[in-house]
């Protein structure tokens, strides 16, 4: 067993600098003066410039000829610690750079290891948000580029001027009242009132005031004048019910007759009031089953149930993390008069996350993140500690079983495959991973072999063809 570790020491040993060129993120390497020894071809890719360029020359003649814009190798020899920046390239490649010193016996720093990452692609969608963004009433946006959510905007455009109620359906944090919100925007009513009431945060037994206002005198403590109720100030527009499913049966009785008389009540009056008001409800319940259950009524559920919207949860549209994620991190940005970035590294996790809380536990991280965080690069140490938990989990379970051979089958395939998908050809993917096209072929075409089966146990094989 002793040999056998040895043996595989050295054969790590023996092909150290192909597992470096084999990176997808550029790596840049100094001596303790910071004397630029080595960088990698993925280095030569993302920043524009030839190795001859850099390698023999100090991190402080780069920076005076601006071939860089600032060094963090040069901070990480002075603080002697762990230094990560935004750097800039000659070229005007933007990228976010990790600079990691490495110390002999005597705490002396002989090597300086940075990381290179390219921030291109969070630009691009940048760029992207910016034709995505639906504008609305009130400063709200709703950023879409996932088909089901694209799909329900156009719906929901075209049922804005179908003066009809409407009951959005969605878990926790999807965005209802953005939905309700884009369809009273786009509605004929979008220039009358808007009058959003939270069903759940109003005390059962203040509810039938709020709701239709009371007349003078009505009862102890009545204001001399009476008072208003929420369908009155909404009248002749639109009336958000948000958690319809949290009304107390008592309360559905009435709400059905204004549905069906269009008229309400006051609390102590006795005159019927005529109303023109949409009503749109929104709730994350499954009324079904709560009609089933005897605590929601049949004939109130079929009533606001003309205009089903569903909100698919954030973990099924993916494409949208991202660029809800660059949205989130510009206005808190903004709001705060801060510039912080977020990590590449830290991008992939939340892009992985399943987001139970969905947008709006998105959007709350990513305030956290800026708030807390001491640098202008968001990394790993600013994440919440429930997602680092969770991705945790996910690498032990993916790698759980299999042996070491196996795992690293596992990696390779993953990353030949979506250097596949990126680039779609074999020329550009197998630079993009440092190896030459002919490596790529091979290998492309071990993992491609059903034979690939009897080496990978555990299921790790049924693993791979699951990615």
């Amino acid at each position: 067993m002793e040999k056998k570790v040895i043996n595989s020491q050295l054969i790590l040993k023996n092909n150290l600098e192909a597992v470096i060129e084999s990176s997808y993120d550029g790596i840049f390497i100094t001596d303790g003066n910071a004397n630029a020894l080595y960088v990698n071809k993925s280095y030569e890719r993302i920043a524009g410039i030839t190795k001859e360029e850099v390698l023999g020359k100090n991190m402080l003649e780069l920076e005076k000829s601006n071939i860089i814009s600032k060094s963090a190798t040069l901070i990480a020899l002075n603080d002697k610690n762990i230094t990560t920046l935004s750097q800039t390239f000659k070229t005007g490649k933007s990228v976010i750079v990790t600079s990691t010193p490495i110390f002999d016996e005597n705490n002396n720093i002989i090597l300086v290891v940075t990381n290179v990452r390219d921030i291109s692609e969070l630009e691009d969608l940048k760029q992207q948000l910016e034709g995505l963004k639906s504008k609305i009433v009130g400063g709200c946006e709703i950023i879409a580029k996932h088909k089901s959510m694209t799909k329900l905007l156009e719906n929901a455009k075209r049922i804005a001027n179908v003066d009809t109620t409407v009951l959005i359906l969605g878990e926790t944090g999807v965005g209802k009242e953005g939905i309700a919100k884009y369809i009273y925007a786009n509605s004929q009513r979008a220039n009358k009132p808007y009058i959003k009431v939270n069903c759940g945060a109003i005390p059962e037994n203040l509810l039938e005031t709020e709701f239709f206002g009371y007349e003078k005198g009505a009862f102890t403590g009545a204001k001399n004048e009476g008072k208003a109720g929420l369908f009155e100030l909404a009248n002749d527009g639109t009336i958000f019910l948000d958690e319809i499913g949290e009304l107390p049966l008592n309360m559905q009785v009435k709400l059905l007759r204004v549905l069906q008389e269009e008229t309400i009540t006051k609390i102590g009056g006795s005159k019927e009031i005529k109303i023109n008001v949409r009503i749109i409800a929104a709730t994350n319940k499954d009324l079904e089953k709560l009609v089933e259950e005897g605590q929601f009524r049949e004939d109130l559920y079929y009533r606001l149930n003309v205009i089903p919207i569903l909100v698919p949860p954030l973990r099924e549209r993916k494409d949208d993390i991202l660029l809800l994620t660059k949205h989130f991190e510009c206005y808190y940005n903004k709001k705060y008069n801060s510039n912080k970035k977020i990590d590449n590294t830290v991008i992939d996790i939340l892009h992985n996350y399943n987001w139970p809380g969905n947008v709006r536990e998105l959007k709350n991280t990513i305030e956290r993140m800026i708030l807390l965080n001491d640098d202008n690069i968001i990394s790993l140490k600013d994440l919440p500690a429930n997602i680092l938990k969770q991705k945790e989990i996910e690498v032990i379970n993916r790698f759980e079983g299999s042996t070491l051979k196996d795992a690293v089958s596992l990696l390779e395939y993953e990353m030949i495959t979506k250097a596949y998908e990126k680039h779609k050809n074999v020329r550009d993917a197998a630079e993009a991973l440092g190896i030459d096209s002919s490596t790529f072929v091979r290998k492309r075409q071990k993992y491609a072999d059903a034979n690939m089966q009897h080496c990978c146990k555990n299921a790790t094989y049924d693993k791979m063809l699951k990615i």
